[in-house]
């Protein structure tokens, strides 16, 4: 039945439903890229509070001709918020990819004149490193929107001298959140390099010592609580897991590692269960994957904790060398240490073709560690 046909129907048999704010309106399952998957009870309220905050943020009315293209899964909480409900709710043009394919990206922007584009770091690391590009007409693009994973300096940069007339912000968000939690909303506000952005409207947020408990001030690294109107209702029959991620006064311990400077820009370092644990020392993953991503050979990384007898845990990177590259573990080892201090080295190389990532672009390490200690 079309929707045409839907509202012209009769509905007057129909059973008057009473929904309430507080019901369930959506249960979608967290990306399960350190461990088992869980399923996020979101409510009509946190749905109604994101596109709220999304219309607010990207200051959509619909009387616009801006176009949207959809690159990512609206099964996962970042094509559901911004396609499904924020998007659709502006009465915004929306172009829907069957699947995701670069070139079909490409031409789908400069059929359709293409304003916006959401994505994911993967996608935006794809654009800057192909030359296909340069087949297409791009023209149209005025705003790229990355989410799903930090966006190094590096990345940033080069993307904006690839592409100096498309303005690019960024957005932080959990399943947990409903997608929503910070957000730059100007290529000003993404040039402080790394940031998540400012956080969104009616929002609280802490930066807590993981160890003890207590919040710290800004500029010292904790774990971030958020607490707003998105903030899940709980983990679908899963109460420890809820118990363990909600307090008793509403905050969330989004398990990220963060620090917010004293403007107010919160810097995501990496998920706490992902540290490396280097004799006593903690190491971020992300910190050597963007140094790494800085190599002119290197086209994708991942870095994962390899165990080791020592020092409990040593980084070990898994490297895609751009087609031709011919580079050596040594070399990469080598190209880290001179830049980072001495527990943060690389021990450790392996070489794939790509690296594995879910359906929403974030990447497996528990993949990759199986892979690894595999072979032990």
């Amino acid at each position: 039945m079309s929707l045409e046909d839907l509202l012209s129907s009769d509905t007057s048999n129909l059973p008057d439903i009473n929904v309430r704010q507080d019901d369930t309106a959506t249960l979608l399952y967290s990306s399960g890229t350190t461990g088992l998957s869980k399923g996020v009870i979101s409510t009509h309220r946190n749905l109604i509070s994101m596109v709220c905050i999304l219309l607010n943020r990207l200051n959509l009315s619909g009387a616009s001709d801006d176009a949207f293209l959809c690159t990512v899964p609206m099964f996962h909480i970042y094509g559901l918020a911004v396609f499904a409900c924020g998007l659709l709710g502006s009465g915004s043009a929306v172009v829907v990819l069957s699947k995701f394919e670069l070139g079909e990206m490409l031409r789908a922007i400069e059929k359709y004149k293409i304003t916006y584009l959401p994505l994911v770091p993967p996608i935006l690391l794809a654009l800057r490193n192909t030359e296909i590009t340069k087949g297409f007409d791009l023209g149209s693009l005025s705003t790229v929107i990355c989410g799903g994973a930090p966006l190094s300096k590096e990345s940033t940069e080069e993307f904006i001298s690839r592409f100096p007339r498309v303005t690019i912000t960024q957005g932080y968000g959990l399943t947990e959140t409903t997608g929503i939690g910070a957000s730059t909303d100007t290529q000003d506000e993404s040039r402080h390099y790394g940031t998540a952005g400012m956080l969104s409207p009616n929002t609280e947020a802490k930066v807590v010592d993981p160890d003890s408990g207590n919040p710290l001030p800004p500029n010292q690294r904790g774990e971030l609580w958020l607490r707003g109107p998105f903030v899940m209702k709980g983990y679908f029959s899963n109460p420890e897991a809820t118990i363990s991620a909600l307090d008793e006064d509403g905050w969330l311990r989004t398990g990220d590692l963060c620090y917010i400077d004293d403007e107010g820009y919160i810097f995501i370092v990496d998920r706490l269960k992902e540290l490396i644990k280097y004799k006593g020392y903690q190491v971020a993953p992300a910190e050597l994957e963007a140094l790494l991503l800085s190599h002119p050979e290197i086209s994708d990384v991942a870095v994962i904790p390899f165990p080791d007898k020592a020092a409990g845990q040593v980084p070990m990177a898994y490297v895609v060398r751009k087609p031709g590259s011919r580079l050596s573990e040594a070399s990469i080892i080598e190209f880290v240490a001179q830049q980072v201090a001495p527990y943060k080295k690389v021990r450790r190389v392996g070489f794939v073709k790509e690296i594995p990532k879910n359906a929403a672009g974030k990447l497996l390490r528990k993949d990759l560690i199986k892979l690894a200690t595999s072979k032990l």
